[in-house]
């Protein structure tokens, strides 16, 4: 079990690591050149990987409908829109940022699908996501200010 615990913090610091350089990179040169980057070498170094270890293509791929291959295109997306953000708000709001996002979407794609979920528990968590971002911005401006 620690062995998968130390991989996922692991994990955590290269994709922090990863959006700190995008987004330096995206201050260097523009969001979709920092996403370019990120996305060349990311599939080069998957690909070898998959050369190496095997499964680069893995039984069944062909079968996959083929919405299952939109989460490239997302992928472009979100990195390109992490790097402008955070050049311009930071890599810790960010990051709060994208975290809020994604439980937030969660939540609602579990509406939209009908899984069965607790209201209660669901709108508590909502509710102080968003009170947390409100809370951090505002002790931003009065630190700001004085």
């Amino acid at each position: 079990m620690t062995v998968f615990i130390l991989l996922a913090c692991l994990g955590g610091v290269l994709v922090g690591l990863s959006r700190q350089l995008n987004g330096r990179l995206s201050i260097s040169t523009t969001p979709l050149i920092a996403s370019f980057w990120n996305h060349a070498v990311g599939f080069a170094v998957l690909t070898c990987l998959g050369l190496f270890v095997g499964g680069l293509l893995p039984a069944g791929a062909a079968e996959a409908p083929w919405y299952a291959y939109l989460g490239g295109s997302i992928g472009v997306v979100f990195v390109a829109a992490g790097s402008w953000a955070i050049a311009r708000i930071g890599a810790v709001n960010a990051a709060l940022l994208i975290i809020g996002g994604q439980m937030v979407t969660g939540v609602a794609f579990d509406y939209a699908t009908a899984v069965p979920t607790s209201f209660w528990a669901n709108a508590t968590g909502i509710i102080l996501i968003i009170g947390g971002m409100m809370l951090s911005r505002r002790r931003r401006k009065a630190g700001g200010s004085q």
